[in-house]
């Protein structure tokens, strides 16, 4: 594969071909955002701002417990025929649900290019998400859709179920991943209907499942037969807030948003800026990190167009965040800033 720019690989990032079609998978699996080198011509302020609008992943605690988990069930299954077990990544909106699974789904798939790297055409991962007001033939248009299989307009649901088994097995899959399972609800016919669509899928695919959703507990996924039957069979790793009470947390805060901080592009940025003001970042976020990483890389790009290059607190004052961080921020103050100390005067 030939090497892309900065700006050329922006553009690799096709609106008709995001992460639910196996090309916008692919794109996703080969990118590896990296800083624009500094000197070498390609460290335009545009280059730069490119890469600061993607999301970069950093590897918190829950991501490196997700592929753990996955990574052993899927060998775990290898050989079983049925009732195979899953993964159900739950919790609260910007804990970095859809980051962890996806995050596992590329850690899969380039550990096996590197085992088999003859198989060309081999995908060992699928990804879709569950449609709001899902019908059992809608879910499976989703898995059609994602190997871009052409469906004629008579197509019915065994139709379209057969097609995407075959395809599957023809190539290889092992990983399924589901996001926005909170969609289902079990305790109407249509939830009902697509949760046996998907439970139909898991058993004519030879792979292992993982969902992901929000608070999928409080919204039945667990109710009812077919929700114990789930229970039964999928492990759950719940997502939260990044948390700022003990010394473990608040050194595991530090790590994160230092690992943030090396990522940016700044020419004049002095390392440890940004970690210093780790408990003010906190306050603001609420510990999300899906906002930590909104008002981070907001700021930097301020700190770029401002011509400042390096983070200031008034970079990061002037972002606006999501209702969830300013309602949180405005409920806990920071601490007004230690009275300097009067400077020493000689005799």
């Amino acid at each position: 594969m030939e090497h892309l720019s900065q700006p050329d690989q922006a553009k690799q990032v096709l609106a008709d071909e995001p992460l639910t079609t196996k090309e916008g998978w692919a794109r996703f699996v080969d990118r590896r955002p990296t800083p624009p080198a500094a000197g070498d011509g390609t460290d335009t302020d545009d280059a730069r701002i490119d890469y600061l609008s993607e999301l970069v992943m950093v590897n918190t605690p829950v991501v490196a417990e997700v592929v753990a988990t996955a990574r052993r069930l899927v060998l775990l299954n290898r050989r079983q025929l049925s009732a195979r077990r899953g993964l159900i990544v739950t919790g609260v909106p910007g804990t970095g649900k859809t980051t962890a699974i996806t995050a596992l789904g590329r850690t899969h798939e380039v550990a096996l290019r590197r085992r088999h790297p003859h198989e060309k055409n081999r995908l060992p991962v699928v990804y879709v998400t569950v449609p709001p007001a899902a019908t059992p033939r809608m879910l499976a248009v989703e898995f059609a859709r994602f190997f871009g299989l052409p469906l004629g307009r008579r197509a019915n649901i065994t139709d379209v179920t057969n097609a995407v088994c075959a395809t599957a097995a023809h190539v290889g899959v092992e990983l399924v991943l589901v996001d926005e399972v909170h969609n289902l609800n079990l305790a109407t016919r249509a939830g009902a209907e697509v949760s046996d669509q998907l439970k139909y899928f898991a058993e004519r695919l030879p792979a292992t499942f993982i969902y992901a959703g929000v608070n999928v507990e409080r919204v039945g996924l667990f109710a009812g037969p077919r929700g114990q039957q789930l229970a039964s069979r999928f492990t759950t790793i719940p997502t939260t807030a990044f948390a700022y009470g003990t010394a473990d947390q608040r050194a595991a805060w530090h790590a994160l948003v230092a690992s943030l901080e090396a990522t940016l592009p700044l020419r004049a940025n002095q390392p440890g800026t940004l970690a210093a003001l780790d408990e003010y970042l906190h306050r603001r976020t609420a510990g999300m990190i899906g906002s930590l990483s909104h008002l981070v890389r907001g700021a930097a790009i301020d700190a770029i167009l401002d011509g400042t290059e390096h983070l200031t607190r008034a970079h990061l004052d002037r972002v606006r965040l999501d209702h969830a961080a300013e309602a949180y921020a405005a409920t806990h103050p920071s601490p007004a800033p230690a009275p300097r100390a009067p400077a020493a005067t000689t005799a």
